[in-house]
């Protein structure tokens, strides 16, 4: 049986940034992620641009911010699901039963909706999703 997980755009950041303090392990596992033949990664399109945007933006390198954020294309089993009508009011109606903020819910209305383990470093976002679908960060890996 494959794995399946829903990884959120903080494990990513993580792990392209080396002064980040889960660095070694976010970068581990998405390494695992990226190698193994059994493990499925499906993750909204909008992962993209939050990799492009924390780079870009919080380390005012927009040139790597968007290689970064292309690299993730590279994965292999990587589904890329895009925000669309019927995502938007899954991802709505958790962002409002469960106080996620907006990008957080689409994230879980995507391992929701594919039975996926959602990895995240972000620790609001976990707590608050739990209820929803299985979580994990990639520290626990």
């Amino acid at each position: 049986m494959s794995d399946v997980f829903t990884v959120d755009a903080s494990v990513f950041v993580s792990a392209f940034t080396p002064s980040e303090p889960a660095h070694s392990e976010s970068k581990g596992f998405l390494s695992r992620i990226r190698h193994s033949s059994s493990t499925m990664l499906i993750v909204p399109t909008l992962v993209v641009v939050e990799i492009a945007a924390a780079i870009g933006r919080g380390q005012g390198k927009p040139d790597l911010g968007y290689a970064f954020a292309m690299e993730i294309g590279h994965f292999i089993g990587t589904t890329f699901v895009p925000l669309d009508n019927d995502l938007a009011e899954a991802a709505a109606k958790i962002a409002a039963a469960h106080r996620l903020r907006g990008s957080d819910a689409v994230y879980v209305a995507v391992a929701q909706r594919f039975d996926a383990v959602l990895v995240t470093l972000d620790a609001e976002q976990a707590r608050r999703a739990e209820a929803v679908v299985p979580v994990r960060s990639p520290t626990s890996s």
